[in-house]
């Protein structure tokens, strides 16, 4: 698995979302995820989200995604 496909595979799930994805020992990854559809959920149901759009791949070909969720809003708080 590599970092490419990962993000691809979120940019898909959530359109116009804002992905950038690390990880270089292609199994364990760190997902930075900026999308307004995240307005209004809590942290649980964010992530929910974006392991959707990587179905059986989670725990499997992906062994570890640490994610951050943010809406546009937080991002631009956040610098």
């Amino acid at each position: 698995m590599d970092t490419r496909t990962i993000q691809t595979l979120i940019e898909q799930g959530l359109p116009g979302a804002e992905v950038l994805v690390e990880g270089a020992d292609g199994v364990h990854f760190e997902a930075r995820v900026v999308s307004a559809a995240f307005a209004g959920k809590l942290p649980l149901a964010r992530h929910r989200m974006v392991y959707a759009t990587l179905g059986e791949l989670m725990g499997g070909a992906i062994h570890a995604l640490s994610l951050r969720t943010l809406t546009p809003e937080e991002a631009a708080r956040a610098g």
